[in-house]
């Protein structure tokens, strides 16, 4: 009774905190994935350690933040350990290497083509930068759906930096982890079900808006 009581809680923390996580990520993400478009000995370096990052263990991630931020870590003095904040620093940092890398992907395919004759035509990196993201729309939804999935159903950061406190920063995956631990199966399993649906869900959402911005 008292987990069905918090479930809407639960899920539009667990909404917030991804969202966000993911919009922060976007922030460097694009320009890094443009850039890397533009200079191509960097992204044969690059590319492939950030395709190699995708699969990064979240514990470790979760591990290094909460050593920083912990109060005897360099960061500690911000008190961001067992925040939601930690949680979104921590998903923004897991998700970057998948939207960098797929963004790359996409863009590489654009910018020889789109990119390159806007700048022909007199526009600016930042301006063909923007052509480019506009032809290669359908291709970065994709990314960010797969980056808020990602995050959505991430477990060891959420746990190390947010300590799965009760009204605070209990998302998903951790009323999910906590449920097993007390022997709630079916709460836990009704809890993956509509963790399940949201991901599923904001796959369709962004298959939709393609099909009508793209025809």
């Amino acid at each position: 009774m008292f987990l069905m009581e918090t479930i809407p809680l639960i899920i539009l923390r667990t909404l917030w905190i991804s969202g966000t996580a993911v919009v922060l990520s976007l922030l460097w993400s694009l320009p890094l994935a443009y850039l890397l478009s533009r200079k191509h000995g960097l992204a044969k370096i690059m590319v492939p350690v950030f395709d190699a990052l995708i699969g990064v263990p979240t514990v470790l991630i979760g591990l290094v933040l909460y050593m920083l931020f912990s109060s005897r870590g360099p960061l500690g003095f911000l008190g961001l350990l067992y925040t939601p904040y930690a949680i979104i620093i921590g998903e923004a940092i897991l998700v970057t290497p998948l939207i960098t890398s797929t963004t790359y992907h996409v863009l590489n395919n654009v910018i020889s083509t789109y990119g390159e004759l806007a700048l022909t035509l007199g526009a600016t990196d930042k301006q063909a930068m923007m052509v480019a993201l506009r032809e290669g729309l359908p291709g970065v939804l994709a990314s960010i759906a797969m980056a808020f999935s990602r995050a959505s159903g991430e477990l060891g950061i959420a746990l190390m930096v947010g300590g799965n406190i009760k009204g605070y920063t209990r998302v998903m995956t951790t009323a999910i982890a906590l449920e097993v631990s007390r022997g709630e199966f079916e709460s836990a399993i009704m809890l993956g079900v509509v963790l399940v649906v949201i991901v599923v869900s904001t796959s369709i959402a962004i298959r939709f808006l393609q099909r009508k911005v793209y025809g």
